[in-house]
């Protein structure tokens, strides 16, 4: 097998999840610039993703995210999945958006909310039962602002407490992914606030408990790839959750902001031989489309992983492992950035065309009238948004 038929057979075993939040209205904290033709219902999310795994035949599963994709019957929503060619993937609780949850949701110190929060996450199962999915994802909000506003000894026992009745509740095929977050919105201490934290909680709940990677929730500097390399040794790490950030949690496009973080990233994933779904990593991206469309902006997204990670594959492994043995700082350094500075695009329309995809997904999806339908189509009802 040459070189390139390699790196496209690693680039085919990648999957990357697409989140049905994506695809309605979003934007920052000032601001949510509404678009036309942004779907109104889980079903038209549903839609608009299999658009994108349409065109770049490496998305095939959407994460749910409840209550905002709450519907009557899972089961017809997972059919009308299959139907348009995709899977319902990772159901993503939310414990931060009830008037109730403002002390925090399993943390909180009155045990009637802790009670409630604890009620939708184990909804949030019996939801998984419905749809197939196997990963839950939990991320909690809870948090204090001020020094002596709660025990933070305590509110560790009640984390823990909570994450133990959830992992019980898991079928055999299921899994709980901890999402972790340095700051925001609690500013004095996350109860969730590093990797470590999560890893230390999951390590103590079993094997059915790992650790997710943000790349906007850590402080700036960190070595990001670092963390994955860890936690992919000790097989803790559960999901990635692809964006890119200027300063804080961002939410931007996927290597928009930083590309060459992105590669090193990719490169401890293939040293480790995770890129396919056998061990378990789920990659998802995890981005708000604010001022761009949405549809290409996942497209164009996927594209930017297919890329950073066919760079990582054609890094010379021999010659890089020879110079690291070596102690030769340069030569194993100038390994890595020819690497990165390859162009890899040529391959990847290459593969696609191979494959029976357009070799240019964002003008294949252009040429498609989809995006010209939907705002045609979606007249009236209430567009998706943050919350809906």
């Amino acid at each position: 097998m040459s070189q390139d038929q390699a790196i496209a057979a690693g680039i085919r075993s990648l999957r990357i999840e697409l989140p049905s939040w994506a695809f309605g209205n979003s934007g920052t904290r000032f601001k949510v610039f509404a678009q036309r033709g942004v779907p109104r219902t889980p079903y038209e999310k549903v839609d608009d993703a299999a658009q994108v795994h349409r065109y770049t035949g490496a998305a095939p599963t959407v994460a749910l995210h409840i209550p905002w994709d709450k519907v009557d019957d899972y089961a017809d929503l997972a059919r009308h999945a299959a139907d348009a060619g995709v899977a319902l993937g990772t159901i993503n609780s939310n414990v931060f958006q009830d008037d109730d949850y403002m002390l925090g949701s399993v943390c909180h110190p009155d045990p009637r909310v802790r009670r409630k929060a604890l009620d939708h996450l184990i909804e949030c199962v019996d939801i998984m039962d419905a749809t197939g999915s196997r990963d839950l994802k939990l991320w909690f909000a809870d948090g204090t602002n001020y020094p002596g506003q709660d025990d933070i000894r305590d509110r560790q026992d009640r984390l823990a407490e909570a994450l133990s009745a959830v992992y019980a509740r898991l079928g055999p095929d299921q899994r709980m992914v901890l999402e972790y977050k340095l700051f925001e919105p609690s500013f004095y201490t996350m109860d969730v606030p590093d990797w470590g934290t999560s890893f230390a909680h999951c390590l103590r709940l079993g094997e059915k408990a790992k650790v997710v990677v943000d790349t906007g929730h850590h402080a700036p500097g960190t070595n990001i790839e670092f963390i994955v390399a860890l936690l992919l040794r000790a097989d803790k790490l559960g999901g990635f959750d692809f964006n890119s950030r200027f300063y804080a949690d961002d939410d931007l496009m996927v290597g928009s902001a930083d590309p060459f973080q992105l590669f090193r990233i990719m490169h401890e994933v293939v040293r480790a031989g995770a890129i396919g779904p056998a061990r378990g990593v789920a990659f998802m991206l995890d981005q708000c489309h604010n001022i761009e469309p949405k549809i290409p902006g996942q497209i164009r997204s996927v594209m930017n992983v297919q890329e950073a990670t066919a760079k990582a594959l054609s890094v010379d492994r021999a010659g890089l492992a020879a110079a690291q043995s070596a102690g030769d700082v340069l030569g194993a350094n100038a390994v890595f950035m020819d690497a990165y500075n390859t162009d890899v695009r040529p391959l990847l329309a290459a593969m696609r065309a191979a494959d029976g995809l357009d070799p240019d997904p964002i003008a294949a999806y252009a040429r498609s009238g989809y995006a010209e339908r939907i705002v045609a189509e979606r007249v009236g009802g209430n567009q998706a948004g943050w919350g809906a």
